[in-house]
This record gives structure tokens, C-alpha cells and sequence, in this order.
């Protein structure tokens, strides 16, 4: 019992301090990426920390099972490099005896990484779209730029001669106003000054010592001018304010098991249905088609049996239209089940990912003999990236059909665990080690000499 939890004890450490590692790495990336959608839209800062809060649950999910290799690497590395492995397998421990508790306690994880990636992923999920969403749909806070016409407010091109930014006072001012289709408005202005009302719906604009010309669009002879002291426009401003989209429809990301599994189940009565009466179709279009074909060629028929052909004809063209509609429904339902059933297995899959882990970071931590995070982080990426490449391939190919769900979402699962189990149970038999020698070759001779040098001192 003490052994198992000083074995756990060093797993502690280094899968928190990789976990925080990897998940500033993919925040940063995910910042990097939507940058630009952000910046310049004047959100509110709580607005921001909600949309990496929410992104920050997929991320977990990714980062969990590359934390748990990356631990058991770290941990039996430094085991293996204090000799602590020669001095419990000497003490009768095996390695499986050593493995018991990380390996029950990846059970553990994944059960609890299964019920987050079921009830807390598929919400945050949704509302990270949602609020992506609504944030891409907003345009940038208003900006007017001194001798340039700007047509950022709807129905409304603002030309600003001279901006003084210390006071917000507009200086030659001109504004064509498009608001109404039967008229047009140009509003001249010595000066003015813009801003929003409290709740940033509206964009108000006060000017001082200006005129409005007024045209009608259809009879160029009306023209009025108007001369004012103080007048103010009130504009439409709502784009520029965010407003938050409420529910929508979900995607197959935004579900739970039970509700994909109930959507599965409503396709297949659905298809089956469609399949039942695009047998029945086909089997009426056969046996009308095989009568008309033992019409003897030598018979004249009547103009009556004419007519009685030609309906026959026609609902023959009839028929083979609803089937031909009937199966690209079918078809649409088979790809529909099979992307739902393919989210069902990558909920189960990836927490799995937990335990094929241990079994493969075990040994390899025996027999690197590194404790290090660069060599345990190194060959953790080497190995998720198979890792998620089999996944990702097998999701595109299991969705159009090439592959069974199933297959799709677990070859990864079942090629390392069998690669895990064969390297347990080789290291467990016999002490194999991994030198790093050959990169040394790709050292040049100058610094290998001085490593050797540092080495030696």
C-alpha cells in the first residue's frame, strides 16, 4: 500500500504541472487563431472570459489524456534513472504490482473525464458557438477618420474634414442620408460631436451651424433647404453593441449520449421505414415493367389500350422518381446515424485514452530512464499524434462510410494498448533500455567535443 502511493504521489506533480503547461499552450494557440475576431470590437472584458472559459473545456479534454502519458513517463523514468525499479523489482515488486496504482487510478479518471465530456463538454460547446457567433456578427466599434467618407453606420456616409481627438469635435462635416428610398438628405455642419447612448443601441450626433438639402429622388424639380443652429441625428448603432443569441439548434458536438442515442434511434425507425416502402415501390415498378414488356409487338392495341398504357407509363415515372427520392433519404439517414454513432464512441474513446496510456508510459519510462519533461514531453507528442491522427482519420472515413464507427473511433485505442501490453510484459521480463546516442551523430564535432568536456569535468 505505501509503495502504491508513493508510485502515485510521484504521478501528482508532474501530470498537474504538464496539465497547466499544455492547456496555456492550446490557449494560446486558440487566442492566436481568433485574435483578429476579437480585437477592435470594443467587448466588455467578463464577455472575453467567457468564450475562453467555454473553450477551455474541449482543450481539457484533449489535454488530460496527453497529461496522463507524459506523468507515467516522468514518474517510471525517474524511478528507472534513481534505480528505484532495480531496488523493488530486487524487493520481489513486479511491474504490474508497480503499474496497479496508476492503472486503477486512470480508471478513475477516465470514468470522471467521460461524465465531463458528456454533461459539461456538449453545453460549453454550444455556448462557445453561440457566443463565437454573435461576436463574428458584430461589426468593429465606429471610427471616423478625418478627409475619408465612412459607411459603417447603415444607410449613412459620414465624411469628418478635421477630428480633434483631445475634445471628440468634428470640423467640416457632411452627411448623406439614405434612411428614406424616396428622398435623399445632405446634411452640412461647421461642427458636431458623436456618441453613443447608454444602452449602445443608437449613435447620436449633435451639430452645430449647418443646412440640410432635401431632393426627392423621383422629381428632381422639389428641393428644399433647411438652415439650423443646433440639430441632432439619431442612428441606428445596434451593430456596433453585442447581443447575445438565446438556444438555437444543437449539433452533434452540443449532445449528450442519451440524447444522440435517442436521435440514433429515431433515424434508423425512420430509414427502415423508407426502406420498407422503397421495396415496396420497386417491387410494383418491376412487375409493371414486365407486364408491358410481354406486350406482344404484333398485337395493335385499341386507342383505349393505348390510353390504359400511357397512365401505366406514367405511374411507372412516378414511381421510379419516389424511389430514386426515397433513397437519397436512406442514404441521408445512414450518414446521419453514422455521425451521430461516431460522437457516441469518441466520448467513450478519448477518456479510454487514460489507461491505453498508462500501459504505454510505463514501460517506456523503464526504459528511457529519463525523468525529464523534454524527452517525456517529446515522446508523449510523438505518440498523440498517431494517436490522434488514427482518430481524426478514422472519424472522416467512419462519417462517409469507408469504416464501421466502431472501427473508426477505436483502432487507436486497440493498436496501442496491444503495443502497451506487449512493451509491459517485455520490460516486465527483461530490463530494456533506450539510449539517445544516435542524435549525437547529428551534433557537430566542435560542440559534441565540448559536451564531452562538460561531461567529464
Amino acid at each position: 500500500m505505501i509503495t502504491h502511493r508513493y508510485i502515485l504521489k510521484a504521478h501528482f506533480v508532474p501530470f498537474l504541472f504538464s496539465t497547466i503547461t499544455l492547456m496555456g499552450i492550446f490557449l494560446l494557440q486558440f487566442l492566436m487563431k481568433f485574435s483578429d475576431r476579437l480585437v477592435g470590437k470594443g467587448l466588455d472584458t467578463w464577455l472575453i472570459i467567457q468564450l475562453i472559459v467555454f473553450n477551455l473545456s474541449w482543450m481539457l479534454v484533449l489535454v488530460i489524456p496527453m497529461s496522463t502519458l507524459i506523468a507515467t513517463l516522468m514518474a517510471y523514468g525517474n524511478f528507472s534513472q534513481n534505480n528505484e525499479i532495480t531496488i523493488l523489482k530486487s524487493a520481489g515488486v513486479s511491474l504490474y504490482r508497480m503499474m496497479m496504482g496508476p492503472f486503477l487510478a486512470s480508471i478513475v479518471l477516465a470514468i470522471l473525464l467521460f461524465l465531463f465530456n458528456d454533461k459539461v463538454l456538449p453545453d460549453a460547446n454550444h455556448q462557445a458557438r453561440i457566443l463565437m457567433s454573435d461576436i463574428s456578427q458584430q461589426k468593429p466599434t465606429l471610427s471616423l477618420e478625418s478627409g475619408f467618407f465612412s459607411q459603417e453606420v447603415n444607410n449613412y456616409a459620414i465624411l469628418v474634414r478635421e477630428i480633434n481627438e483631445n475634445t471628440n469635435e468634428l470640423k467640416g462635416i457632411t452627411i448623406y442620408d439614405y434612411t428614406s428610398s424616396a428622398k435623399v438628405n445632405v446634411v452640412t455642419a461647421d461642427r458636431g460631436k458623436i456618441y453613443f447612448t447608454s444602452d449602445q443601441k443608437n449613435l447620436i450626433m449633435d451639430l452645430w451651424n449647418g443646412e440640410i438639402h432635401e431632393s426627392d429622388i423621383k422629381n428632381s424639380s422639389l428641393y428644399r433647404k433647411l438652415v439650423f443652429e443646433k440639430h441632432r441625428i439619431v442612428m441606428d448603432g445596434s451593430q456596433f453593441s453585442f447581443h447575445e443569441s438565446q438556444g438555437g439548434i444543437r449539433g452533434e458536438r452540443e449532445l449528450g449520449v442519451d440524447t444522440m442515442k435517442a436521435i440514433v434511434n429515431s433515424l434508423s425507425l425512420n430509414r427502415n421505414t423508407h426502406v420498407a416502402e422503397l421495396l415496396k415501390e420497386v417491387n410494383i415498378h418491376f412487375f409493371a415493367d414486365t407486364t408491358i414488356n410481354r406486350i406482344s409487338p404484333d398485337i395493335i392495341p385499341s386507342q383505349k389500350d393505348k390510353l390504359a398504357i400511357l397512365r401505366v407509363i406514367d405511374k411507372l415515372k412516378t414511381a421510379k422518381s419516389m424511389i430514386l427520392s426515397k433513397m437519397k433519404i436512406v442514404e441521408w439517414s445512414d450518414r446521419e446515424i453514422e455521425k451521430y454513432e461516431v460522437e457516441i464512441h469518441k466520448k467513450y474513446s478519448i477518456p479510454a485514452a487514460c489507461i491505453i496510456f498508462i500501459l504505454i508510459g510505463a514501460p517506456l519510462g523503464v526504459m528511457v530512464r529519463k525523468g525529464g519533461f523534454g524527452v517525456a514531453a517529446g515522446i508523449s507528442l510523438l505518440f498523440f499524434l498517431v494517436y490522434w491522427a488514427f482518430l481524426i482519420g478514422g472519424e472522416k472515413l467512419a462519417e462517409r462510410g469507408f469504416f464501421s464507427p466502431f472501427t473508426g473511433m477505436w483502432t487507436a485505442n486497440i493498436l496501442l494498448g496491444i503495443l502497451g501490453i506487449i512493451l509491459t510484459i517485455k520490460t516486465n521480463r527483461e530490463t530494456v533500455t533506450i539510449t539517445f546516442n544516435f542524435m549525437k551523430k547529428l551534433i557537430p564535432k566542435r560542440l559534441r567535443f565540448i559536451q564531452e568536456s562538460d561531461e567529464n569535468n
